[in-house]
């Protein structure tokens, strides 16, 4: 999953949602450097990235993607975020914008807990605000494209709304479906970890 749905997936928790955000820009044990609420964040989204890449859904809309080699996993995982976001009054009380502006202030406020790598791009994240224009095609044209040029151009993924305009039915039908048993997951999971 990308970055909406792992902010998504922590229930409104600030400690939780900022480790599951960074996570990935945290390598290795170097999670263990952090708060514990923050530290059981980064490994809640290590787990979520992992249920998702074995689940069958996931295997089979990827396949959607093949073209793309090994890139296919991160198109896949950007394409459920824009049903997340498009969908996004059937799974939280709070309009999307103002969710993406509240955990921007969180962000901000905590800034001392964000790997360089993350306050780099955040000010771009915050202006373009990334998370909210997942919701439209164009929006999620748009991340393609600048996905795409973070590759230097090798992965083509902004060519997959092509693959996503073609399937488009399909593939939201079954994020549906995935997205209710990775919620299910994710709640056995902060259930286990006692962390919400």
């Amino acid at each position: 999953m990308n970055f909406l749905a792992h902010i998504y997936l922590s229930y409104d928790h600030p400690e939780i949602q900022i480790g599951n955000f960074i996570a990935d820009s945290v390598k290795g044990n170097s999670y263990l450097n952090y708060d514990e609420t923050v530290k059981k964040g980064i490994i809640l989204h290590r787990s979520i990235d992992s249920y998702t890449d074995k689940h069958s859904i996931t295997k089979q809309c990827k396949l959607k993607f093949s073209s793309y080699g090994h890139f296919a996993g991160v198109v896949t995982d950007i394409i459920f975020d824009h049903f997340l976001a498009k969908n996004w009054n059937n799974y939280h009380a709070t309009p999307l914008k103002e969710f993406t502006v509240d955990f921007y202030t969180l962000l901000k406020t905590n800034q001392n807990k964000l790997p360089p790598r993350v306050q780099h791009f955040l000010p771009a994240m915050i202006y373009e605000n990334w998370l909210y224009k997942y919701r439209t095609i164009g929006g999620i044209s748009n991340i393609l494209f600048q996905m795409n040029r973070r590759t230097k151009n090798i992965s083509k993924m902004n060519y997959a709304v092509i693959e996503l305009n073609e399937n488009y039915n399909y593939l939201e039908q079954q994020f549906t479906y995935f997205f209710k048993d990775l919620e299910a997951y994710v709640k056995l999971q902060t259930t286990l970890i006692n962390t919400i």
